[in-house]
């Protein structure tokens, strides 16, 4: 493959990626208008139970009582306010229906606080629980929530919101929500009390149920974050279950499930653009589970865990706790909370690279106080690292540079001769001692580090409307005035000229000469922060090309001079 090709190769290669990803969420499954209440019979509790257990025949699928009653029933909506978030739970199923992040603002309007979870016209993303079980309440059964605070007000660090219900058979159950201070975990807990005479064992299921739309619309020209349901065990480890793939299990209830169905580990979530709500069993000590992802009416889909408490005997009370993480994708914060909860923040098959470089990017933002001047830091620090790998490269391009005369007499002389170019060419190369791959290698070897930090980049909620200076308020938003992708084509047609190469076919020295112009198009749809990081590098890149084109300048003028 010649050099003009292999240039070619790379910028296709990373064309085809961002179109990919475009392909991807194109070819979702379509959202159909939400219908919560149509939706609901087709839910959790229609799933089996835990391999181990003999289920009872009360908690069969479709033996969930008071479904149609609940419909119709009343409802409260509690507010709950914590230092991090507000928080609105309906006592219609014990519903948390929405999660409104105060320390995160609302992508379009920066004067209201980001709502992860939410239930209206045109959204559809909650958390429900509830108990399986012939007469055990759940997600579609009216619970009174019994008085109580509803701030979390100066000095205390814990809040609870207990909501009771009480089973046809007369078992009572308190559905107790902790909020904390300082935390995005709700630890979400049964206390069940047996009022009967022989021992329970109750299972209790917690889903999290939306519909397909990502949270903010995204341009059709930047590659799209994943959006969807996500699961982790010891086995699986971390896997993305695609609402396409959730159709066909839909269609097929018979197909082979992509996941592990029972473990004694893991957890479930939803995952979108820098946010995650996800059901955390507590791993110690191992507790038996069942997984499920399912798609449900209304274009919704459900993904959830059951679990089953312990024998409760006559007159005791037993407890099933599950918290529920609903907040930004902070890698170190997951990472504590439960095994591979950190990998939601998706970085793909560079994850190796990209995570160390994360680490990096974070430290300098800790130096310098300012995310955008970490990239450029970062940008000069990787830059230094590949310096050798980037010095034969320059020293290449600049070596073509020198025989470009040569190689356009060459053109000229055989034109018409393209075989006998070819073979003139190689052995100027080999008389003159230069590879002409030698300029395009050392961007192959870097291509994967490029590549984890675009997906860094993209993917850090810590970047998410931080500043960087004057008219950049928001790294993770386009250049609202287009100034930085202006000055990348600016920077990236120098390249062009200080770094030529021996091209012959006019339609790929034009497709050369057009390139910075594509990119810089499609950059005013990325977020600043990448486009900073391309244009940081460019410019390194530049100096260094036109500090070794003086350099082989001067050699050859003392070589010229020795001859005389």
């Amino acid at each position: 493959m010649d050099t003009q090709r292999l240039i070619l190769f790379v910028i296709f290669s990373f064309s085809a990626l961002f179109l990919w990803e475009r392909w991807q969420s194109e070819h979702r499954p379509p959202v159909s208008p939400p219908a919560v209440q149509q939706a609901l019979p087709a839910t959790a509790v229609d799933a089996p139970v835990p391999a181990g257990a003999m289920p009872p025949p009360s908690i069969l699928p479709g033996a969930v009582p008071g479904a149609v009653a609940a419909t119709s029933a009343p409802s409260e909506k509690v507010a709950i306010k914590t230092d991090l978030y507000t928080a609105t739970v309906d006592t219609l199923g014990a519903v948390l229906t929405e999660v409104a992040l105060s320390a995160h603002r609302d992508t379009n309007d920066e004067s209201k606080p980001y709502v992860l979870l939410q239930k209206n016209a045109e959204r559809t993303f909650v958390a429900q629980t509830g108990l399986l079980g012939e007469g055990f309440p759940n997600h579609r059964t009216p619970w009174q929530a019994l008085p109580g605070p509803r701030e979390l007000t100066s000095g205390v660090n814990e809040l609870v919101l207990t909501l009771r219900a009480t089973a046809t058979n007369g078992d009572k159950v308190d559905q107790k929500l902790t909020f904390h201070r300082g935390s995005y975990v709700i630890d979400v807990a049964y206390d069940v009390t047996n009022a009967g005479t022989a021992p329970i064992a109750p299972y209790a299921y917690f889903q999290l149920t939306r519909d397909t739309k990502a949270a903010v619309v995204q341009s059709s020209m930047a590659p799209a974050a994943y959006t969807g349901p996500v699961l982790y065990n010891e086995t699986d480890k971390f896997k993305k279950l695609e609402f396409a793939e959730l159709d066909k299990l839909a269609t097929d209830p018979n197909r082979k499930l992509p996941y592990t169905k029972n473990a004694d580990n893991g957890w479930v979530g939803m995952v979108e653009h820098y946010f995650v709500a996800a059901w955390v069993p507590p791993d110690v000590p191992k507790t038996p589970r069942e997984f499920y992802a399912k798609k449900l009416d209304g274009g919704l889909y459900a993904d959830g865990v059951i679990i089953q408490a312990p024998p409760i005997t006559p007159g005791a009370t037993g407890e099933i706790k599950v918290p529920l993480y609903v907040g930004p994708q902070e890698q170190d914060t997951l990472k504590k909370l439960a095994p591979g909860l950190d990998l939601v923040v998706d970085y793909g098959i560079f994850t190796v690279l990209a995570a160390p470089l994360f680490w990096l990017l974070k430290w300098l933002d800790g130096l310098v106080h300012n995310w955008g001047w970490a990239i450029v830091l970062l940008t000069i620090i990787i830059k230094s690292v590949f310096y050798p790998l980037n010095h034969a490269s320059a020293r290449s391009m600049a070596k073509m540079k020198v025989i470009a005369p040569k190689l356009k007499a060459l053109q000229a002389q055989y034109a018409n001769d393209k075989q006998q170019l070819q073979i003139k060419m190689m052995e100027m190369y080999k008389t003159e001692k230069i590879n002409p791959l030698g300029g395009c290698l050392p961007i192959l070897v870097q291509i994967p580090v490029f590549i984890a930090l675009y997906w860094v980049l993209l993917s850090a909620v810590e970047l998410r409307h931080a500043p960087w200076i004057a008219w950049i308020h928001d790294l993770s938003a386009p250049d609202p005035y287009f100034v930085l992708p202006v000055v990348y084509a600016i920077t990236a047609y120098l390249q062009v000229k200080l770094s030529p190469t021996p091209i012959q076919d006019p339609v790929q020295a034009k497709v050369m000469q057009i390139m910075p112009i594509a990119f810089s198009v499609m950059f005013i749809f990325f977020p600043s922060g990448l486009v900073l990081y391309w244009l940081i590098n460019n410019s390194l890149q530049i100096f260094q090309q036109w500090h070794m084109n003086r350099v082989l300048e001067r050699e050859a003028a003392l070589v010229a001079a020795k001859r005389r």
